[in-house]
């Protein structure tokens, strides 16, 4: 597409924006502190795998099909995928919540277009953000890894990864965070595609948070090895974000979305225990994981379960020559936050080296355009090295990646290196 086909097409939706529930912009609200945000998502747009895969499977990548009620929906390997679960509600009246939108002319642009999204940041005050996948990807690129084709789904995974490189990230280096999937059908070859992403500057890649729960190898088994060995090799932080392995199971009559979401942390402490004790951590200890959109009220809990559990049971004391259980915790992963007011006196239990903010873009939970007076509000009575640190130091840090320079607008709050 050319730039003024591009620019005519924006032209026509924003003409149709209000017809469809998107409210007029925002004012750009005030910065009070420079933010990273390490839990936003983009919604893949309908030309994404355009001429990515080799010509012999074009035809077959994930295409983006419209129903005969009028709904734009993706399709792939044989399968439908809708928007689901306040995905995209960004930008829309809270009253319009019910409905998810069904067209990308529904979505505010921020969504799906990476120009429109850092237009967005600077209405929100976020300086940078780390970007999950979405509905057609899984939050963690688990639906190419199952594709029923593996030439297929390995293509596609790739696809994912050259376009977040080339369109997404590379637009707006400063800006964007860069994340990637991997090939999960096959070890060796996912191993192969973190080293490739890394060799370009990618620092992240998103893993599910409980494999064995979508039907692959649990995270005790050795199968995940050269995966692991690979991101400790190349210092590729594993994002486990909330729900990429499905939500808790929950019994029949109970309300399907309001249950799981209000469980997310209990999926978070789930999974953070699965990962620790697999000693993955302890194999490999310069593995960094982030545990996405958990909170952090579970944490100080788990701290002190594992604990007792060396000192009173004494189930772990063989956990690892020279560490305990609680070392390796607060050594290797890091906990994101959106608020959690009531946990804030847990933060010297937690470890404030290892707490990031988020702001969830463009999701149900996501706090745009307010994350500045979120952040303000749960945050701003902490000690001033305690707010630098978890609103921004502390992921650039982890995902080494820069900061504003001084004079920028978003420059605020920014301590001289260490």
């Amino acid at each position: 597409m050319t730039g003024t086909e591009q620019g005519a097409q924006w032209e026509l939706h924003w003409r149709k924006r209000e017809t469809h529930g998107l409210l007029p912009d925002p004012e750009p609200r005030p910065i009070r502190h420079t933010l990273i945000s390490v839990d936003d998502h983009l919604v893949e747009p309908p030309e994404m795998f355009e001429g990515r895969l080799p010509a012999r499977l074009q035809e077959l990548a994930p295409k983006v099909v419209e129903t005969v009620e009028g709904h734009e929906v993706w399709e792939f390997d044989g399968s439908i995928y809708f928007q689901v679960g306040l995905n995209a509600v960004v930008g829309r009246s809270k009253e319009d919540w019910r409905m998810e939108p069904t067209r990308f002319d529904e979505m505010r642009p921020g969504c799906f277009d990476v120009d429109a999204r850092v237009r967005d940041m600077d209405i929100n005050g976020v300086w940078a953000s780390v970007n999950f996948p979405s509905q057609i990807t899984g939050f963690c690129g688990s639906v190419f890894s199952r594709c029923s084709d593996p030439e297929l789904g390995l293509a596609v995974t790739r696809a994912w990864n050259d376009w977040f490189f080339e369109e997404w990230h590379s637009r707006s280096p400063e800006r964007i965070v860069p994340m990637g999937i991997t090939y999960l059908g096959d070890a060796a070859q996912g191993a192969e595609e973190i080293r490739r992403n890394a060799a370009r500057g990618f620092t992240a890649v998103t893993l599910p948070e409980q494999p064995h729960r979508i039907g692959m190898e649990p995270i005790f088994s050795d199968w995940w090895e050269p995966i692991l060995a690979a991101c400790a090799e190349t210092g590729t932080v594993v994002c486990l974000h909330v729900g990429s392995s499905g939500v808790v199971d929950f019994p029949a009559g109970a309300p399907v979305k309001e249950l799981p979401a209000t469980l997310f942390g209990q999926l978070a402490l789930t999974s953070c225990a699965e990962w620790l004790w697999s000693k993955c951590c302890v194999r490999h200890p310069e593995l960094q994981i982030a545990m996405s959109e958990g909170g952090i009220g579970w944490v100080a809990m788990l701290h002190d379960r594992l604990e007792n559990l060396v000192e009173r049971s004494g189930y772990g004391r063989k956990f690892a020559p020279g560490l305990t259980p609680v070392e390796v915790l607060h050594r290797n992963f890091w906990f994101c936050t959106i608020d959690d007011p009531s946990t804030l006196s847990t933060l010297p239990t937690v470890g404030v080296d290892h707490v990031m903010f988020e702001t969830d873009y463009p999701h149900g939970d996501g706090t745009w355009p307010d994350s500045q007076e979120v952040f303000s509000d749960v945050f701003g009575a902490l000690p001033a090295d305690w707010i630098a640190k978890i609103s921004h130091e502390n992921a650039a840090r982890l995902f080494r990646h820069p900061l504003p320079a001084v004079g920028s607008p978003h420059a605020i709050g920014l301590r001289p290196p260490v």
